[in-house]
């Protein structure tokens, strides 16, 4: 069992109900405006059967993120394998994040993505964790610049499941060393 506890958040493996909970914070419109648009019911069970098998597999996965103040499910972050169609760089240890909008802006993301650093680094003994975007999804790789990820061009890819622009994929990438460096 992961359970991992920052100040405000718990990131911790899914439990039954989640799921529902899950699609029911973060499955619209706008949170899945860079991600492919709103999933249907077949690839929300798609997911749940994913984020399961990464934690069978390998101990870790997109965590559940909770607000410690009030238990909410703010959404997800954590750790898995890299999978994308395209990506040239499969199996390496990937970070993610998805926030629920009312979530946004508040450093929850920052947060429960340095943990996850850390847990990946420390725990998981990865020498480098990289970080999957679309090119329009300007929050998100900012938010991999403010954790110290560098951009790594030569790795960007088109994901042949989504149509461009939603398809066009950048990559970022940080080392344990340069982690654990950081100012």
């Amino acid at each position: 069992m992961t359970e991992i506890e920052t100040e405000r958040l718990i990131l911790r493996d899914w439990r039954d109900g989640d799921l529902a909970r899950f699609a029911a914070v973060t499955n619209t419109p706008a949170v899945m405006r860079h991600l492919g648009g709103v999933m249907d019911d077949a690839r929300v069970a798609l997911f749940g059967e994913r984020v399961a098998g990464f934690q069978q597999r390998l101990g870790h996965t997109f965590w559940v993120v909770e607000r410690k103040a009030d238990g909410a499910m703010l959404g997800f972050c954590g750790l898995k394998v890299i999978d994308a169609p395209g990506a040239g760089f499969s199996g390496e240890m990937e970070i993610g994040w998805r926030l629920r909008e009312d979530a946004w802006g508040q450093g929850y993301a920052k947060e429960a993505a340095a943990a996850s650093l850390d847990a990946g680094f420390d725990r998981f003994g990865a020498r480098e964790i990289f970080a999957l975007t679309n090119i329009e999804n300007t929050a998100s790789w900012g938010l991999m610049l403010r954790l110290g990820m560098v951009r790594r061009d030569e790795l960007a890819f088109v994901d042949p499941r989504f149509t461009p622009p939603v398809g066009d994929t950048i990559v970022h990438a940080i080392t344990a060393e340069a982690w654990r460096g950081r100012a």
